[in-house]
């Protein structure tokens, strides 16, 4: 029987591969993870990647003035509100060609986050997007929302800023994501409790960091104790260092990486830095991404270099091969 004629070489719905899913987290504010997470969307597009750029910051919403986007009539808002259960129909276009969003605005500040069924839901609904890259800007801080997210995605940013406040809260987070995502992992019910009793700092087993936990781990149960181990390999975080304006700065990242390693027993990648750069103020003052605005700034060029890395893995499981690097030039900024 004819169902029907199919151009030659498309993908239909079900023979698509489920999207990438990236969370952008950070341990504070104001270290320019939305300016970030709004310029990678774009340059991830500019590629030929289709990207769903997700604002999952529903006390703090600013994804859409980053891009430049004016409020859609719906968002996440709608989903945790039970007044939309097809997540899909928030993903609203942009003006800019395979980039859609789902915004965050609109929320019910009496109670803004979804519950812990509506959290794996949503997951489950981003998974199935049509798209290649579902890029999440997530929330501040270490609310279980936020941790929710960034351990389910496949891979999991971590925004740095140089400055120690950023540092300090930046491995809180980690520590966070860590603790949150072995218990959450682990179904050895003694291996649960040890990892509870972990999470306060100032417990009786003198268990202070994440390579304290996995020694005990082993001594409490060996064969538990491995598996541990590897459940750890599924934190490696992706660091971005932004704002920075020193070669000592630079150097931070790589600084931060061996910690991860030292007290995390994790091999965290550093994907690079974004240095500080006065257009990025004027590109989020007139509410248009830098990488449109400005895109032969240093800025701009280091976010595409970030955005080229974050891509590759996408493009390994895609006909569609990166576009040619513009003739801009390689920055200028020699400070550094």
């Amino acid at each position: 029987m004819k169902t029907g004629s199919k151009k030659k070489g498309a993908r239909t719905g079900t023979e698509r591969a489920a999207p990438r899913l990236i969370a952008l987290g950070g341990g504070k504010g104001g270290i320019g993870k939305t300016f970030l997470a709004a310029n990678l969307s774009v340059a991830l597009s500019r590629l030929g990647l289709e990207v769903v750029a997700v604002d999952a910051d529903l006390e703090g919403s600013n994804l859409h003035t980053c891009l430049g986007v004016e409020p859609p009539p719906m968002s996440l808002a709608d989903f945790v509100a039970d007044r939309e259960v097809d997540v899909g129909k928030l993903a609203a276009a942009t003006s800019i060609p395979n980039l859609r969003l789902i915004a965050a605005t609109h929320a019910n500040l009496w109670s803004p986050q979804p519950s812990d069924e509506q959290r794996v839901a949503l997951v489950g609904h981003l998974r199935k997007l049509p798209a290649d890259i579902v890029l999440i800007d997530l929330g501040a801080g270490t609310h279980p929302a936020v941790m929710d997210y960034y351990l389910s995605a496949d891979e999991g940013v971590v925004v740095f800023a140089p400055e120690p406040t950023s540092v300090e809260n930046g491995y809180s987070f980690m520590r966070a994501a860590f603790y949150r995502g072995m218990h959450r992992w682990m179904s050895d019910e003694p291996l649960r409790d040890l990892i509870a009793q972990a999470m306060d700092q100032h417990n009786e087993r003198g268990i202070r960091t994440p390579l304290d936990l996995l020694r005990a781990a082993r001594a409490l149960d060996p064969a538990g104790g491995r598996r541990l181990e590897k459940l750890v390999h599924r934190l490696r975080p992706r660091i971005i260092l932004n704002e920075a304006r020193s070669a000592t700065d630079i150097k931070m990242g790589f600084a931060i990486k061996s910690v991860c390693l030292k007290y995390f027993g994790i091999e965290a990648d550093y994907l690079g830095y974004v240095n500080h750069d006065d257009v990025v103020r004027k590109s989020v003052l007139a509410r248009k991404p830098l990488v449109l605005s400005h895109p032969k700034s240093d800025a701009a060029i280091y976010v595409g270099r970030i955005a080229r890395k974050l891509a590759a893995g996408s493009f390994r499981s895609k006909a569609v091969r990166p576009k040619a690097r513009s003739n801009a030039p390689a920055p200028t900024h020699r400070k550094l």
